[in-house]
């Protein structure tokens, strides 16, 4: 690793802090006069899934949220008809399921996606491979949510959801949620459901556990920009803990 340009600074992220190969890794990056630090990423929430299916699932949730879901679903019934489709591989629907999620992303509150072209084609290469779990709630024909998941080795991850702005007291995205984590452990029999990145508030009423994902910074002491970078981080988390103080 060494004889590669730049690498007298080297930064991973994310990483699961209890993995046994970042250990490993450190001991030796240290005994190659690598100075090494840990860094707090994100909060990571999860859900073991257990015995009893969805129904013993379901039956472990705050009863806020369960609440939540069922008047959705009535107010869904009042507002017209309407229906979850779940797409999980290639077919006729796929295209049609497609164009409803970047139609419920520009209407959400998220910023426009970076590259344009990166969702369609993860979307469609997750349904190449059997991964995808797209899910789309539709109301009077119009998408209101949508959400992908990938799925695959046992876990359901929940990588990207969205609903239209203005319609959240029919809960959709709720409603949405509850439906494929229905079908993933229900059908799919997944053995985790993973909510990826973020400490969202939300995340704990559908999940049980949290971990913490973390970054290495690894400077090499052979080298001055390896001190250069060690100092800078050593002064910016010194300073980011003084004033953590101050206001506390």
């Amino acid at each position: 690793m060494r004889e590669l340009p730049g690498s007298a600074v080297v930064q991973l992220q994310p990483l699961d802090a209890s993995s046994e190969w970042l250990a490993a890794f450190e001991k030796a990056l240290h005994t190659k006069r690598y100075w090494t630090d840990r860094f707090f990423c994100f909060g990571n929430w999860y859900q073991p899934v257990a015995s009893g299916g969805f129904a013993a699932y379901w039956s472990e949730r705050p009863s806020a949220l369960r609440h939540s879901v069922e008047r959705g679903r009535r107010r869904l019934e009042k507002a017209g008809p309407w229906r979850i489709d779940i797409v999980t591989s290639e077919s006729d629907e796929l295209e049609a399921a497609v164009a409803a999620y970047a139609s419920v992303y520009g209407q959400s509150w998220k910023q426009p996606e970076p590259c344009p072209a990166f969702m369609p084609g993860l979307i469609r290469t997750a349904a190449r491979e059997g991964w995808l779990r797209l899910g789309v709630l539709w109301l009077d024909g119009r998408p209101l949510a949508a959400q992908v998941w990938l799925v695959h080795g046992g876990k359901a991850n929940i990588y990207k959801l969205a609903y239209v702005e203005g319609f959240q007291k029919l809960s959709a995205g709720s409603v949405l949620t509850a439906a494929l984590m229905q079908h993933v452990i229900d059908v799919d029999r997944v053995v985790e459901v993973d909510y990826l990145s973020g400490d969202d508030a939300y995340k704990a009423d559908w999940m049980a556990m949290r971990r913490e994902r973390v970054g290495l910074l690894a400077c090499d002491l052979l080298h001055w920009q390896g001190w250069l970078a060690a100092g800078r981080h050593v002064l910016g988390r010194w300073a980011r803990r003084t004033r953590a103080a101050l206001t506390g």
